[in-house]
């Protein structure tokens, strides 16, 4: 099976101009409503996950010294389980704490059945 997770080349420059800002960084995606369903781009290790969440991917990117880790609930992965996600930046500000915030862009997931 392929990663479920991968990035578009955009979204792998903006990681590393957020990672020259904010150090290591992690993903995290609950699920929920609002921007809830948007992968939030937290400082690694800021975020707590727990055994309600699933490490799907620890993305490589270029220029990024770690791995910047891709977590989902455990509850959304269920449903989401048959598909690959891509991370992907768009322009527009989510309503979250996600780093890219003031950068007048968000991440956004497409996904498409595996």
């Amino acid at each position: 099976m392929a990663d479920p997770v991968s990035l578009t080349p955009a979204a792998a420059g903006l990681i590393r101009s957020l990672r020259e800002r904010h150090g290591p960084l992690m993903f995290h995606q609950s699920g929920g409503c609002c921007d809830g369903s948007a992968p939030m781009c937290y400082p690694a290790g800021e975020f707590r996950t727990g055994s309600s969440d699933v490490l799907l991917a620890a993305l490589r990117i270029e220029e990024v010294a770690e791995p910047v880790e891709f977590w989902m609930s455990a509850a959304q992965w269920e449903l989401w389980k048959h598909t690959t996600l891509t991370i992907d930046v768009v322009p527009g500000r989510g309503g979250g704490f996600s780093l890219e915030a003031p950068d007048g862009v968000r991440f956004l997931i497409r996904s498409r059945l595996a």
